[in-house]
């Protein structure tokens, strides 16, 4: 199937991902044209929009981490928010859908909120993306200030702090500083495919539960 984008349609093969010249008032056409899907994923940047068709384990995958990170919030008794599908925009400079976000520091500024003026409130603490196909780019939350981005590539966590006004990848999560993630992140997403997600959140909550007896 070849791609297609239209102003009646846009088709796009999974694991496509397409970079076409655009204004802000075109990216916009499309995302009314997409309508209440999520599919393609949008993001405009400098002039041009990107559109991609996620694989199928692109899902899979950042509904497992996210689920890892919600159940790691919920152990350490940590007030939250988390939203998916969400679009974050700041007009004529930058629009994108993160994969997961999440409200840690912050949850009560946006607490009771439809709508999220990225202008104004504050950015997410904490950003979770899978890339698969070379869509994401950290430095794409560089305008909204997002103080950590966690980008999953290739079977590797990799945790960005922004420091000043830069992305810098660093070792650990300031909101798990004790945790190795990338162990947990491993051993649940072996489960989760040897078997179900529930199976590695069951597990991933009797391990927490046991080092905290032990």
């Amino acid at each position: 199937m070849f791609a297609l984008v239209s102003r009646e349609n846009i088709q796009l093969r999974p694991g496509t991902v397409l970079r076409l010249p655009a204004t802000w008032d075109e990216y916009e056409s499309l995302s009314q044209q997409r309508g209440d899907g999520s599919l393609p994923r949008l993001k405009y940047r400098h002039g041009e929009v990107l559109l991609m068709s996620p694989l199928p384990h692109h899902g899979k995958d950042a509904h497992i981490i996210a689920n890892m990170i919600t159940t790691l919030l919920d152990h350490f008794e940590r007030e939250y928010d988390a939203f998916t599908p969400v679009t974050m925009k700041l007009p004529e400079e930058s629009g994108i859908e993160p994969d997961y976000c999440f409200y840690i520091n912050n949850w009560e500024a946006v607490l009771g909120k439809k709508r999220i003026d990225w202008r104004v409130d504050p950015p997410p603490d904490l950003v979770l993306e899978i890339d698969v196909t070379s869509y994401s780019d950290v430095d794409d939350y560089l305008p909204y200030r997002v103080p950590e981005v966690w980008l999953y590539r290739r079977h590797q966590l990799c945790i960005h702090q922004l420091q000043d006004n830069a992305y810098c990848l660093v070792a650990q999560s300031r909101y798990f500083s004790m945790i190795d993630l990338q162990l947990i992140v491993d051993r649940c997403l072996q489960l989760a495919y040897d078997r179900n997600t529930s199976a590695a959140i069951r597990d991933l909550r009797q391990r927490l539960q046991n080092s905290t007896t032990s």
